[in-house]
């Protein structure tokens, strides 16, 4: 039994340690992507929906992909089934009296109704005027498909080494 709690354990610790938060993602995308051209971006990974002009001639670009959606399904408590019992009683004649007695059991209640969550990414970037990347961060980041905290460290391929 305490094996089996250790194993538990150690799978929980693994799956937790996997799990990639916006946060760490941010990061991982600030250090591969400041400084590259804007351009080596939208190539690998699709062009903007939207992008503005600022005045010192670099450009504020918004970026949205890794769309998915997930079906979460209800929960429900466990019922429990109806049950018979037999009762022994004794008569005033010395004899025994045998009665059934039925309980009835519970139907399941839900907990959390059913639902389908919209997974997905969207991205500022802000370059310089030479078109440069000079900041780029996560400005709506939902939970991943797997394991990960974050859809843009999926979608984007942002996981932290890990030393």
């Amino acid at each position: 039994m305490k094996l089996r709690i250790v194993g538990s354990l150690a799978l929980l610790t693994l799956a937790l340690g996997a799990c990639t938060t916006t946060e760490e993602a941010q990061q991982v995308l600030q250090s591969r992507w400041i400084g590259q051209p804007v351009d080596n971006f939208f190539m690998r990974y699709g062009p903007p929906y939207a992008s503005y002009q600022m005045g010192n001639g670099g450009e504020v670009y918004s970026w949205h992909g890794g769309d998915k959606t997930r079906y979460i399904a209800p929960s429900y408590t466990t019922g429990t089934p109806a049950t018979t019992t037999v009762q022994t009683t004794p008569t005033p004649g010395g004899g025994m009296q045998t009665t059934m007695v039925r309980t009835p059991g519970t139907m399941p209640q839900m907990i959390s109704p059913g639902r389908v969550d919209e997974l997905f990414c969207e991205i500022q970037i802000t370059t310089d005027s030479t078109q440069r990347i000079a900041m780029i961060r996560a400005t709506n980041d939902t939970d991943g498909a797997g394991m990960s905290l974050s859809r843009c460290a999926e979608v984007l391929d942002a996981h932290p080494v890990k030393k």
